[in-house]
Parts: structure tokens; sequence; C-alpha cells
């Protein structure tokens, strides 16, 4: 287990450079989840609007285990997908280090409630995640553009960072009817800026 979390660490070192900050949530019947902060320009390699600062936060310790379908008798300790989460948002215009618990919370929900985080899923925080925030839920995004799949030694599937797009209310429950997909188009059509941390919903009439 440390050794997958050392390795997805020097990933994001890799990736990101150095955290600012960081803070460990431990969690009843869980392990301990850390939530990493690194600060900089907005792009990573691949990315662009270099200029642009982001603040990033990356949960560590998720991928430690993998992921168990919640129907399956009996959970492998080693085969089964792996993630961690990465939030990204504009700085100074939010209290958005309050983020750290509800992003703890969602990356220990595999441990403490079973379930499967992939690409398309909607994760709810049941409370705004950081103060005045419009949002209480998150879309899981496709995984690839931002870190790289992390690729461990066999049987053991790759670490996916899987990046997470911030939902108001209405967002979330149009989501649920008309799919991931039609909602990330209806983000795209309006030139949305889902980094800012206290943008509106989108328009879904």
């Amino acid at each position: 287990m440390s050794d997958v979390l050392a390795l997805v660490e020097a990933r994001l070192h890799t990736t990101f450079g150095k955290p600012d900050a960081r803070a460990a949530v431990t969690f009843l019947g869980a392990d301990r989840i850390e939530v990493l902060r690194f600060t900089g320009p907005g792009a990573a390699p691949g990315e662009g609007n270099s200029g642009e600062a982001v603040v990033r936060y990356v949960t560590l310790g998720m991928s430690a285990q993998p992921m168990a379908d919640p129907t399956a008798p009996l959970a492998d300790p080693v085969r089964g997908p792996r993630a961690e989460l990465v939030l990204t948002v504009r700085p100074g215009r939010a209290d958005t280090d309050k983020v750290l618990r509800p992003l703890a919370v969602l990356a220990a929900s595999p441990q403490v409630e079973g379930l499967v985080v992939a690409p398309g899923a909607s994760l709810d925080t049941g409370e705004p995640l950081w103060p005045g925030a419009p949002f209480t839920s998150v879309l899981v995004a496709e995984p690839g553009g931002l870190v790289e799949d992390l690729e461990l030694d066999a049987p053991m599937d790759p670490v996916r960072f899987l990046p997470l797009l911030p939902m108001t209310p209405n967002e979330a429950a149009w989501k649920r009817v008309q799919g991931a997909a039609a909602l990330e188009e209806r983000w795209l059509r309006h030139g949305t800026d889902l980094r800012d941390p206290l943008r509106g919903g989108v328009p879904l009439g």
C-alpha cells in the first residue's frame, strides 16, 4: 500500500511540482486520506492557457486499495480499479481550502460505502464544497488529460487520476436524466468556466 502511494505522490510531484499544503483525514473503518494542494499555472503538460493561476486539490490514499464491486462476494485485494481525485479551481474568489474534508469523504467512499468511482458518475457531498459554494456534488470526468495514468506492477490495475467538475443542484438533477455527456456538451456550448468557484448554473432550458 505504502509503495503505491509513494509512486502516486511522485507522479503528482512530477506533474505539478511540490505541494504547498497537505491535510490528513481519518474515517472509521477506512485508511487515512490526505489531500494535497498545488498552486501554480493553470496548465499541466499538454494543457493550454499556461499563464492562468489555479489551485489543484488532489487526494492521496484512495488508490491504496482497489475499488471492489459491492455485489462481489469477496473483494480482490490486488485486482480492481484504483483512482485518486483531482479538483481544479481559480484562487482568491472563495475559501476553497475548506474543500479538503468533502474531498477526503469522497475519496474514502469506496472503502466506507463500497462505491466504484468511475467517469460519468455523480458524487454528492451533502453540503457545499466550501463556504458559499453553489455546488454540493461533482461530476467525475475522464482521466488522462491532466495527470497520466500510473502503471503498477501486474496484476494491479493502473492508478487513474479522475478530474472532478462541480455541479449545481439543478445541473446534477438534469444530469441524472440527460446523462453526463449531455451536461458536458451544455457546459461547452455555453463556455462555462468550470474552474470558477462561484459560477452560476448553466442554462438548462
